[in-house]
């Protein structure tokens, strides 16, 4: 085997023939070693045979009963003695916490995923995250994420800690030339919208405001065309390409021709998941929130309201 190829994990799985959640969890408990190519975990093919040869010899535990159930994430506990810790989500305000925690005595190894809200929430839900963060409003109670995580996370025991709340909205050209000022405004003939992937946050707030306002999806061109990212977004706003764009008030800042309509204030939180292993970090997550250092590094960046920052909005 050639030590210059690599595995998804989805290939591992096929090879030990076995489920991708047992590859989660081997990776997580440092028994088989993996490195990230952005979103994707990758294993090279001389730390595969070294995990099996080190099974062979008994010195890791035999690979579980494939069984496609969701386990609750585990921390691991690198050689080094660290804790690995994924925080998964998009917002800057996730790289300056995963900076906080590296920095704590409880010796944390922080590792950041980039997914969308509702991307990031299935993580969890199978064994591959940490920290999530998420955004998603529930347009019939108005209320922002708890009735996402109740249902996606039935059974399991979690905590929501608000991180902030960002104003959210509509991108238009400069000079507004569609005169968008409302979310049924997205109901003018016409209109060509730069739209978000299925599942993020700010799909989810679109969709819901379609529905709300009985506007139909095929009204809008472009409709289906998905991007990645609130700046992407923007882009092609600046670039003439779209009319409008759902998404949050710094993208539109930090690109030229792009002017934003706030219309939400959305709230952006984390979900933590409780187990005996995750409490003594969880507490550590807390006191960073409520810090005073951490929200100084998060007032720099326009657009945050911190009012609620550390606070618990829901736990089981």
């Amino acid at each position: 085997m050639s030590d210059n190829i690599s595995y998804t994990s989805e290939e591992i799985a096929s090879l030990l023939k076995v489920s991708k959640l047992t590859v989660y969890d081997l990776i997580k408990k440092g028994e088989l070693r993996s490195y990230r190519v952005g979103k994707q975990m990758r294993v090279d093919s001389a730390d595969l045979e070294a995990y099996k040869e080190s099974t062979k010899s008994g010195h890791s535990r035999v690979l579980a009963v494939q069984q496609e159930l969701p386990s609750k994430p585990s921390i691991s506990v690198a050689s080094s003695g660290l804790r690995t810790i994924v925080i998964t989500g998009q917002d800057i305000s996730l790289d300056i916490l995963a900076k906080h925690l590296e920095k704590s005595e409880l010796g944390i190894r922080p590792l950041r995923s980039f997914a969308g809200s509702m991307g990031s929430l299935i993580s969890m839900y199978q064994g591959q995250s940490d920290i999530v963060s998420t955004h998603l409003l529930d347009g019939d109670s108005g209320h922002y994420n708890v009735p996402y995580i109740s249902k996606l996370l039935m059974g399991f025991s979690y905590i929501v800690i608000n991180l902030v709340s960002r104003p959210a909205g509509l991108y238009v050209q400069k000079g507004n030339p569609k005169q968008l000022a409302s979310w049924q405004d997205l109901g003018q003939a016409g209109l060509i919208i730069a739209n978000r992937e299925k599942g993020s946050g700010a799909r989810v707030l679109l969709d819901e405001m379609l529905r709300l306002h009985n506007i139909a999806s095929s009204q809008l061109m472009g409709y289906s065309s998905e991007e990645s990212s609130h700046m992407a977004v923007a882009g092609r706003i600046a670039l003439g390409e779209a009319d409008v764009g759902v998404g949050i008030e710094k993208a539109a800042q930090l690109v030229a021709g792009v002017e934003f309509i706030p219309l939400i204030q959305e709230r952006y939180d984390l979900v933590m998941l409780k187990s005996p292993d995750s409490l003594e970090w969880i507490e550590v997550v807390k006191q960073i929130l409520n810090s005073e250092g951490f929200k100084h590094e998060l007032t720099s960046i326009q657009g945050y309201d911190l009012s609620r920052t550390g606070q618990v909005v829901f736990e089981n």
